[in-house]
């Protein structure tokens, strides 16, 4: 079964940094792209950032470029997003995705996406 387990989340203050796990569960690393959307409240769900299966090529949301990246340990069968210099408007809670894929670009389209992890709370305040 195809399930990604996020963890990492927490609370920390403005300009501050965190870093996000995603295990994939149960799935080759390898044969998936994977997304990180995040749904804060009173706001649609968006997409921050991906990691493409077939070259590592990676997508930044405009609002994360230059202070999110993302990174992939296939021997760990772990992605991870690395959150710096946040502020409070990324309070949110994060979501990993998997999209089975060999040769295809990830993106940050959320219907691409067919397997989803329950979340991890981040929150920015002082």
């Amino acid at each position: 079964q195809v399930q990604p387990v996020e963890s990492g989340g927490g609370l920390v203050q403005p300009g501050g940094s965190l870093r996000l796990s995603c295990l994939a569960s149960g799935f080759p690393l390898n044969y998936y792209n994977i997304g990180w959307f995040r749904l804060a409240p009173g706001k649609e769900r968006e997409g921050v950032s991906c990691i493409s299966s077939s070259d590592g090529s990676t997508h930044f949301a405009d609002s994360v470029k230059g202070r999110f990246t993302i990174s992939k340990d296939s021997v760990k069968h772990t992605v991870y997003l690395q959150l710096n210099d946040l502020k409070p408007e990324d309070t949110a809670v994060y979501y990993c995705a998997a999209e089975s894929s060999l040769s295809r670009p990830c993106n940050l389209q959320e219907r691409e996406y067919e397997s989803w992890g329950q979340g991890t709370q981040v929150t920015v305040s002082s």
